[in-house]
């Protein structure tokens, strides 16, 4: 299965070298060009037929992880996080360590040893370690290196009812819509943009964008989705097969009221199920990306998932089918108008 095989392979921030040879193998055969560039995106290029038109179809293949910063003299990892991870979700976690994939358990102070006000406070990552079943530092050295990266040893799961547990949906569900979406072709360029660093700092998308020098961009992310028990209904950002999730503004870009309005017409005339986004939290890539050269009109585009930046994030595989069958939908619109949306899609929109 597609996403089973895009969510295992290992690629965090700055470490993506394997994520990215997972998807080459599925891109390879439906682009007219696939190349990297020296920051590690991958651009897989297909040609338009009729108009000369560039659209940018972007999603990050970084995953969120740890890294081993120092070693213990009892042979304990201490360790620091690699993009946005909650520190409560880290004890009692399985992990694999290295290239060498040791595997370790992220351990924390017993609670029979906790005194007063320990017992109240919430975990932070500075009061847990990595136990890789050794007793003296330079056992461990042995094993690992200052500098190794952290992964979170979680299996794939299909839960039943197209529900799919696994890590690092955020953004492998991105990548899954990229390539179904690359095995059409379209009266215009398409340019499909698997990038890098995002979870440290949209770090390859910026690069990506002068590179490319879209018309106008569409970022695919995994979104966070909490219509779970506690949560209020004003408090529940995105749902789960509420269909993609169309992001109106977040903390790092505002989407072009065109594309948007597009979209959801496009939603709207062919029955496909469309929710926005509905709150204002964490960025994308589109914030790089829109304000790239002289600007380029940029909408965000979501698939939510439960749990995100987990060892065991949920998603509807509807929501993703939902979301390919959306892009292609408004595609095929943009050739009909023979691009003439772009009158819509003015820098006042």
């Amino acid at each position: 299965m597609l996403l089973k095989e895009l969510t295992m392979a290992r690629g965090m921030s700055g470490d993506e070298h394997e994520i990215r040879e997972v998807i080459k193998s599925y891109i390879n055969s439906h682009v007219d060009e696939c190349r990297r560039d020296i920051t590690g995106n991958l651009y897989a290029i297909k040609s338009g037929r009729k108009i000369d038109k560039k659209v940018m179809l972007a999603a990050h293949m970084d995953e969120v992880g740890l890294m081993i910063t120092s070693i213990t003299d009892s042979g304990m990892l201490k360790f620091r996080a690699i993009g946005g991870i909650d520190d409560r979700i880290l004890a009692s976690k399985r992990v694999l360590v290295g290239t060498k994939k040791i595997p370790g358990i992220i351990g924390i102070k017993p609670v029979h040893l906790l005194e007063g006000n320990e017992r109240k406070q919430g975990i932070k990552i500075k009061q847990v370690y990595i136990d890789i079943g050794c007793t003296k530092k330079e056992e461990a050295e042995r094993l690992v290196s200052l500098g190794d990266y952290v992964y979170y040893d979680s299996e794939f799961v299909d839960m039943g009812n197209g529900i799919l547990k696994s890590k690092a949906f955020d953004d492998r569900v991105g990548c899954a819509v990229l390539i179904e979406i690359l095995k059409q072709r379209y009266e215009f360029t398409l340019q499909a943009c698997f990038t890098v660093q995002e979870e440290i700092g949209l770090r390859g998308s910026g690069i990506a964008a002068y590179t490319l020098k879209p018309d106008i961009a569409i970022i695919i992310e995994g979104t966070t989705c909490s219509d779970v028990a506690g949560s209020e209904e004003h408090e529940m950002v995105t749902r789960m097969r509420g269909g993609p999730a169309i992001s109106i503004i977040d903390k790092t870009s505002i989407g072009n009221k065109g594309l948007v309005k597009a979209l959801l017409e496009t939603a709207r005339e062919n029955n496909i199920k469309v929710q926005i986004k509905e709150g204002v939290y964490g960025g994308t890539d589109a914030g790089k990306i829109q304000t790239s050269m002289e600007g380029i009109p940029t909408v965000v585009i979501s698939i939510p998932c439960r749990y995100i930046h987990s060892p065991n994030s949920i998603m509807c595989i509807d929501d993703l089918n939902d979301t390919v069958n959306l892009i292609d939908r408004f595609f095929r619109k943009l050739e009909g108008n023979n691009f003439s949306l772009e009158t819509k899609i003015s820098p006042e929109s």
